[in-house]
């Protein structure tokens, strides 16, 4: 029965497609559906999948990159089998996977197709110029006229970019491969076979070491010590094969450091064979965007009306998915049973597709819209491929969608879910973690998907069971905070004041909810509560505490409503005891302490009066000693002097005491009273870890610095965390505050290292990795535990690196023990020896016994104290080495086992074991332990502390002691241990030995899995999926062995949907995730919430080409689109990539598919032009530095992009290519007034530039911090030319620094495509002369760049000084940016591409037409070069009539930009003049509004006075709301005119027909083709009616865009436009409200 019904339906749809085809083939022919195909390339040219693979795999594990190595050399010769790319595809990838295991091999073989590895192999190209170009060859020269050619190819490409975007290498004599050894470049295995056996003759000074970079591919048995060797070269040559394996063996055998940078360089393509060269013949074509083409409202026909070219073929356009439904048929099965009528079947699908297309529907159709898809897609048979489709195509399902029964079960579950989550939110969490949807892109889903997977197989090696796998996979690492209160309670702190008890405060309200009621901005809340204890650690000898303490005097007498209050210390006395290791020891300072030490006399006298006089006399004693310094004359450099101190205590006291009080002080100078008192408040700041901050404050234990900005901010920012506390009720009036916050969250000691304010981020290393390599060391390392804990578990491990040769290692080795000596019940200490090369038997034995106390004596009471002493024996006697260590060996082992029978240890393993000492199986372990820290990336030789995987450096700046430690244990167990340690005690270890379960065993898991996630970067944000019903509106999808789980909330009609579905069915095919996604549409709509056509473009192993060795790469692919429909075409990308497009015949602004004529596809394909580099500035305690400037670029061309710092959020951004960059201060004011500070930890001895690495299509967000050189504190950055010192009567820029320093600023992040002219002597055609014009414009279309060349015309003809235009290029057609330098060329003029990135921050406008408006506007001050003081903007549309050096020389009464005001005499339009009623005419109070279509902007005011800034905080505000700004580009400068202010141009600059009626026309200065909201005349009608030279300018202006472009109709008459194009839309007397608006209609109004 099934089967007659099957062939009785196909019957039917032949029948069907039978009398269809009668009836419409004669149509069918000239109507045939169109398809639009767009592809993303990369800017540098293809790269080999094989040396791809390689990188892909070294990113899982540094091992592999080595593995595959070995591998593919076994196996490259059996090419045989692989007669196609997607051969050699399968072929990479089927031997990179045999390194996997399976989610990995499956992930491994997508990001392969994906080429996510394209941009490290850049950057190694990058370096390998720089090797080349570091040693001039002699056969350099020798190049022979075709090489010529390309070199002047070169030449010309490094003019244009800056970066050299990928420039494949041609190494000197088509050598393939090279090795690099710092001192020379050797070319043939011969060389390297010599150079090798000079090694032993060279000593290791000889040469210049190669530097290395944390991406390097380092040998994994290479020298540590060794020289460096870096080989150039790519798998699958025979050069590489041969310098592979004698380098091999020289890194096997300890003579070199061996690394390789693969590169296939230019002409070696034919050495690698057929599958290594796979992808680098093709340009490289990338996946993971979006492409949208958006049905556009034509409401005032904005067309050219040009004739359109033919299509150009690119390669020929992939074939329909014929599996997709259309209106219930799936056409491949038809066609598979009726093939012999395939013609008219496909007929009949292309009217069934054509037919359903709807931009409109009813108001009652649309009402449950969402629900019905929510519906369609829980019932298909694949939801995920269902969703794809309809939100992808839902102009064409529309109409079938709204015709569909609703089942109430699911409208009732989404409307019962939408009480806990807003109608059409979007949410995604993976593992629990939530991602940002807007921000998500296929590459950052791939690395967090990846990040996953690799921790599950790191887990599931150690043995970890599966459920505790998904378990800590899924929990949430608690949010680090950036918040550490140093617990400063002690009696060293000396109080000022006491808001509770003193009696000046007794009228101020007592009632801690007054915190909660508002008050006007900047005002103070006094309350009689120590909200805020403001303490300063200072020492009061220096000028710095000096100052701090006359602030707090001036507070104080004000009534601040703060708690005040001192910690004094000497800075000699914490310099002995950092000398002395930390410790008070009395013997040390009995004699010469005091002398001439100010500051602890100065402490000592401040006890004294203290407890004889009371605080507020100490304090005036303080305060005397200041007065006295700055009213001494004797001194230039305002020094403290001994007679300062003693005349403060004299005058204090004078009116005080009876007795005179220099005899009062000359006792106490003699007996040393109060001594021990003051050293111990220094030695309590030293152990706070404060001293090196030299002055700084604790607000409620936060530390800040101690400046009167640092102060105020440190209140507001205090503030709202006590009002949200006492919101809550968790602070009331009988609260102590201080002792509530510092109970929560303080710590002991403060070092920046550890508890950085968030800007320094710190280093972890993966042990678990380096277990799972083979590495056995962690294997053997014997723990030292607390006394009677050595049985415990111990979630925190220290692992510590000393170099035993070093007075530092030991002094870190010393603290360990001391760490474990005070006790800690999670804590245990583990050592890993280093050494000099020059370390002989003293040290090895003293190793030695350490690892026999460790691994025997562990648990024995006083081993620690054995190992202490033991420790300062060896560190006494044989730190620094000295000529009698060699005949000491057997007093040192005397002197071990004499300290070994004191404390009760057994001396005869010593005595066994130490003189049976072999150097050579000593020294193996000493060489085995740098390797391992080196592939750890710690530094050979550095002393470090290895927390759990948390990398600390000792610095020479601070002293590291055991309170560090115990620091250290603090913050990790709670951030990032504790909820570990939950899951790994419960496990029910099943698989191991139960004897090796011990604490040690679980103690080492807990190491190990702390360490891998510690690694994971990822947010710590949730949020409750599981409240939300998920039975008849959700798609679950179940995966018990996988061991990602994905959460998702989606609106399947939403932007977010058309990408989410995609990027969906990625990980469904490629990772088999558990899902669970709960759909969550609109309720009820108005109107259709997608309005476009969407493809996300995801590659498939079908781009590789099955026939030849050509790699076609993913494109989108839109099949039967509209032919009547006018569309747009966006992209939609991942938010670092800047792309534009650079084919494209057809304006794809406005695309009219039915005039493709026989073209089928319309093409078009983009270009990656550069990757964004973002980041943000901050200055420590203040504002983020407005206009510091920056500079990007290599070590031998450091400018090569500029750039400056935004007061939003400190916010910078630059353009920038794969490679290895230098960012740093620009030359000028901003490197002399700041320095970068790069360790967070203030001091001034700072690197000049911050390297970046670029080497993945993720961009960088980069984290800046910059402090004030010593002596510049007080200066100001941006110096207002209001403020100059010099003359006003000088020219602007004459004398002021804001000139001469712009003179070094050349391209900004648009630079680079600008014509060849000398900037202000420009000599063109007619003989221009004088300071150059700037003018500024953008356009979008093909009408909107033929209004451009037009205007370009109208102000060369009219204007008589060098012109240079500014276009933003994100939206230029090719053929424009073709046409421009012609051009140029041909007029005399010079132009410059300018581009700025759209920031994350700032919200982003949707429709395309306002994101063009809002470029006119929001980045000014950013867009342009530094260098440019003035521009003018001119609309694309307008026409020229007077000479723009008037308008540009004008006095704009120092306004940051100038404006010409609406016209008013034109009364027919008084109803659409919204300016003069309501909200408008009450908010301009009397000033004008002004039009958009042109403007003046002073960019050297517009700079100094933040107005960039301020219109962008403006926007952000008014943005949000969808009825605000209709008019971006003009309604926003109106509204801020209050702030920033319009000078206002006369009338006659700008004329617009609409406004201004004929009456004024004669005196126009520009014409502006403003649109008519009344008659919404067509621009180009309007243009041929209004303006009687246009049609000249027109013609001109296609004549010789023509003629440029080589075509025929450079000598045709203009073409007659169509009467349909002309005729206007809508009558005059239609009403506005009845007709939906275009944006063009808001332009100008």
């Amino acid at each position: 029965m099934k089967t007659r019904f099957r062939s009785g339906f196909c019957v039917f749809v032949v029948l069907a497609c039978a009398i269809l085809c009668l009836s419409i083939s004669a149509d069918a022919q000239s109507r045939r559906p169109k398809n639009v195909q767009v592809a993303v390339r990369a800017k540098w040219s293809g790269t080999p999948l094989l040396l791809e693979a390689g990188e892909l795999l070294s990113k899982e594990r540094k091992n592999l990159f080595w593995e595959f190595i070995e591998v593919w050399l076994l196996v490259e010769k059996e090419d045989v089998d692989s007669h196609s790319a997607k051969d050699c595809v399968k072929k990479i990838s089927k031997y990179g996977s045999s390194l996997l295991s399976e989610p990995l091999a499956s992930l491994f073989e997508f990001s392969l197709t994906l080429r996510s590895a394209s941009p490290r192999l850049v950057l190694y190209r990058q370096l390998a110029e720089e090797s080349l170009s570091s040693y001039p060859l002699a056969d350099d020269t020798d190049s022979t006229d075709a090489n010529e050619g390309e070199i002047s190819e070169m030449t010309t490409a490094k003019k244009s970019d800056p970066f050299l975007v990928g420039m494949n290498p041609k190494s000197p004599g088509g050598k393939c491969c090279w090795a690099d050894t710092g001192g020379a470049l050797l070319f043939d295995v011969a060389e390297l076979q010599q150079w090798l056996q000079s090694l032993t003759k060279l000593s290791g000074d000889t040469f210049q070491q190669p530097e290395l970079y944390d991406f390097d591919h380092v040998y994994f048995g290479s020298s540590i010590a060794g020289p460096v060797v870096i080989l150039y070269g790519a798998l699958g040559t025979e050069c590489f094969r041969e310098f592979h394996v004698n380098l091999v063996n020289a890194a096997k055998e300890g003579k070199v450091k061996y690394v390789v940078r693969p590169v296939l360089t230019s002409g070696c393509e034919a050495e690698v064979g057929q599958c290594g060269a796979v992808g680098i013949r093709d340009s490289l074509n990338l996946g993971g965007y979006g492409v949208e083409l958006a049905l556009k409202n034509m409401e005032y026909k904005a067309m050219d009306d040009s004739a359109i070219k033919k299509g150009l073929t690119l390669e020929d356009p992939r074939t329909e998915d014929l599996s997709q439904e259309v209106r219930g048929f799936i056409f491949s099965k038809i066609l598979e049973r009726k093939p012999e009528l395939t013609s008219e079947i496909m007929a009949f699908r292309d009217y069934l597709l054509s037919s359903t297309i709807s931009d409109t529907l009813d108001v009652w159709e649309l009402k449950d819209l969402g629900h019905q898809t929510a519906q369609r897609i829980v019932h298909a048979s694949d939801p995920l491929q269902s969703m794809q489709e309809i939100n992808q195509n839902f102009p064409s399902v529309v109409s079938s969608l709204s015709r569909m029964k609703l089942n109430d079960s699911i409208k009732d579950e989404i409307v019962a879910n939408q009480r806990m989550i807003p109608a059409g939110k979007s949410l995604m969490a993976l593992n629990r973690a939530l991602i940002n949807i807007e921000e998500i892109d296929l590459y950052m889903l791939i690395d967090l998907v990846h990040q996953e997977l690799s921790l599950a197989d790191q887990f599931s090696k150690l043995k970890i069971p599966r459920d505790t796998i998904t378990s800590l996979l899924s929990t949430l690492t608690p949010p680090e905070s950036d918040m550490f209160r140093v617990d400063f309670r002690s009696d060293y702190v000396h109080y000022l004041n006491n808001l509770e008890e003193d009696a000046m405060y007794r009228r101020w309200r007592t009632n801690i909810n007054e915190i909660l009621m508002p008050v006007f901005p900047g005002q103070l809340r006094y309350i009689r509560k120590n909200l805020y204890h403001a303490v300063y650690i200072l020492d009061p000898a220096t000028i710095c505490g000096l100052e701090s303490l006359d602030m707090i005097k001036s507070f104080y007498e004000n009534s601040f409503p703060v708690r005040f209050g001192v910690i004094l210390y000497s800075t000699k006395f914490i310099k002995k005891i950092e000398m002395s290791g930390g410790e008070l020891l009395s013997s040390a300072f009995e004699d010469d302490s005091q002398i001439g030490d100010k500051s602890t006399l100065i402490i000592r006298l401040f006890i004294y009066i203290k407890e004889n006089h009371g605080t507020q006399t100490a304090f005036e004693f303080l305060s005397n000693i200041n007065r006295l310094r700055m009213e001494s004359d004797e001194q230039s450099d305002d020094a403290l002097e001994m007679h300062h101190i003693e005349g403060a205590f004299v005058d204090t006291l004078l009116s005080k005491v009876k007795s005179p009080p220099q005899d009062i002080l000359l006792k106490l100078e003699k007996e040393q009273t109060f001594k021990e008192l003051s050293q111990e408040s220094s030695m309590f700041v030293f152990k706070l870890g404060l001293a090196k901050l030299q002055c700084s404050l604790l607000m409620n234990g936060l530390v800040f610095d101690s400046t009167e900005e640092a102060l105020v901010n440190a209140m507001n920012d205090e503030l709202s965390r006590i009002q949200e506390q006492v919101y809550f009720g968790h602070i009331n009036s009988n609260t102590d505050i201080l002792d509530k916050f510092l109970s929560e969250g303080g710590v002991s000691r403060y070092n920046p290292q550890i508890i950085g304010d968030g800007k320094v981020k710190p280093r972890f290393v993966s042990l678990a990795s380096s277990v799972l390599d083979g590495e056995s060391l962690l294997n053997d390392v014997n723990y030292l535990h607390s006394p009677g804990t050595v049985d415990d578990l111990k979630p925190v491990t220290h692992l510590l690196a000393v170099d035993v040769t070093s007075k530092k290692g030991m002094k870190l080795l010393h603290e360990g023990i001391h760490y474990l000596i005070q006790g800690s019940k999670v804590g245990r200490v583990g050592v890993l020896f280093t050494a000099s090369e020059n370390s002989d038997l003293i040290s090895l034995l003293f190793v030695k016994t350490f690892e026999i106390t460790a691994s025997s004596f562990s648990h024995k009471k006083k081993v620690l104290d054995f190992l202490d002493q033991l420790c300062s024996f060896y560190e006494l006697n044989y730190i620094p080495q000295s000529s009698t260590r060699a005949e000491s060996t057997q007093a040192f082992i005397d002197k071990v086992c004499e300290l070994a029978e004191t404390h009760e240890l057994s001396s005869k393993a010593y005595k066994v074991s130490l003189p049976e000492l072999s150097d050579e199986k000593l020294t193996t372990y000493l060489n085995k332990v740098p390797k391992f820290l080196c592939r750890l990336g710690i530094e050979s030789g550095a002393n470090a502390v290895i927390t759990n995987g948390r990398v600390t450096y000792l610095t020479d700046q601070g002293t590291f002691m055991s309170h560090d430690l115990h620091l250290l244990e603090t913050v990790e167990f709670k951030y990032r241990i504790k909820h570990i340690v939950d899951f790994i005690a419960e496990i029910n270890w099943q698989e191991q030995d139960p004897d090796k379960i011990t604490s040690e065993f679980v103690s080492d898991t807990i190491m190990f899995v702390s360490s891998s996630m510690a690694m994971r970067d990822r947010s710590s944000e949730s949020a409750r999926f599981e409240i939300l019903n998920a039975e008849y509106s959700a798609v679950v999808i179940n995966n018990e062995n996988s061991s990602v789980h994905i959460d998702v909330v989606i609106d399947p009609l939403s932007p977010a949907g058309q990408k989410l579905s995609s990027l969906l069915r990625v990980l469904a095919k490629y990772v088999q995730p558990s899902m669970r996604i709960v759909l969550n549409p609109m309720s009820s709509l108005v109107d259709l919430p997608l309005k476009n056509y969407y493809r996300y473009v995801v590659p498939t192993m079908d781009d590789f080409s099955g026939i030849d060795y050509t790699v076609n790469g993913p494109k989108a692919f839109f099949a039967n689109m509209p032919l009547s429909k006018t569309l747009t075409m966006n992209l939609d990308v991942p938010e670092p990539w800047l792309v534009e497009p650079v084919i494209a015949v057809h304006d794809l602004d406005n695309i009219l598919l039915e005039n493709l004529g026989d073209t089928k596809t319309l093409q078009a394909v983009f270009e990656l032009e550069a990757l964004v580099l973002t980041g943000h500035c901050s200055e420590k305690d203040h504002e983020p530095p407005r206009g510091l400037q920056l500079i990007l670029g290599t070590k031998t061309t450091p400018h090569l992009v500029d750039t400056s710092v935004m007061a939003n959020l400190g916010y910078w951004q630059m353009k920038v290519s794969p490679g290895v960059w230098y960012l740093q201060l620009a030359p000028g004011r901003s490197s002399e007034l700041y320095v970068l500070n790069e360790d967070g930890n203030g001091s001034q001895s700072k690197s000049l530039s911050k390297r970046i690495t670029i080497n993945d299509l993720r961009g960088k967000v980069v984290h800046l911090e910059v402090i004030k050189k010593k002596g510049k504190e007080h200066e100001k950055l941006l110096v207002s030319a209001d403020d100059d010192n010099h003359s006003q009567g000088k020219a602007r820029g004459q004398g002021s620094w804001n000139s001469n320093l712009l003179k070094w600023a050349s391209g900004f992040i648009g630079g680079g495509e600008q014509t060849e002219k000398q900037k202000n002597t420009l000599v063109g055609k007619g003989g221009r002369h004088g300071k150059t014009i700037n003018i500024f414009s953008i356009a979008s279309g093909h009408l909107y760049e033929r209004f451009l060349k037009i205007m370009i015309l109208s102000v060369l003809k009219n204007t008589h000084r060098p012109v240079k235009f500014w276009f933003i290029k994100n939206y230029l057609s090719p053929q424009f940016k073709d046409v421009i330098p012609h051009m140029a060329q041909e007029y005399g003029f010079e132009y410059e591409l300018i581009t700025y990135k759209w920031p994350t921050w700032l919200h982003k406008q949707k429709e395309k037409q306002r994101i063009i408006w809002a470029y006119k506007i929001l980045f000014l001050d950013v867009i342009f070069p530094l260098s440019l003081e003035k521009v003018i903007f001119v609309d694309a549309d307008q026409v020229v009539r007077a000479d723009m050096g008037e308008l540009y020389d004008m006095d704009i009464k120092g306004r940051p930009y100038a404006y010409t005001p609406f016209c008013d005499n034109n009364k027919d339009m008084d109803g659409y003049r919204f300016w003069r009623q309501g909200f408008w005419k009450e908010h301009l109070r009397g000033k004008s509004y002004h039009i958009s279509a042109l403007y003046v902007v002073d960019l050297v005011k517009f700079r100094e006075t933040a107005a960039g800034d301020n219109l962008r905080v403006f926007y952000e505000t008014l943005s949000k709301d969808p009825n605000s700004l209709s008019n971006l580009d003009q309604d926003l400068p109106n509204y801020a005119q209050h702030t920033v202010p319009i000078f206002s141009l006369p009338q006659e600059w700008l004329w617009c027909e609409s406004w201004c009626g004929n009456a004024t026309k004669f005196k126009a200065k520009t014409i502006d083709l403003c649109n008519n909201p009344m008659t919404k005349e067509p621009k180009l009608k309007g243009a041929r009616r209004i303006v009687s030279e246009w049609t000249d300018l027109d013609s001109e202006a296609r004549h010789i865009t023509a003629k440029i472009l080589g075509d025929d109709e450079a000598d045709n008459p203009e073409p007659v436009p169509s009467p349909n194009q002309l005729s206007t839309s809508t009558s005059p007397s239609q009403s506005e409200s009845s007709v939906e608006e275009d944006p063009e209609s808001k332009a100008e109004l």
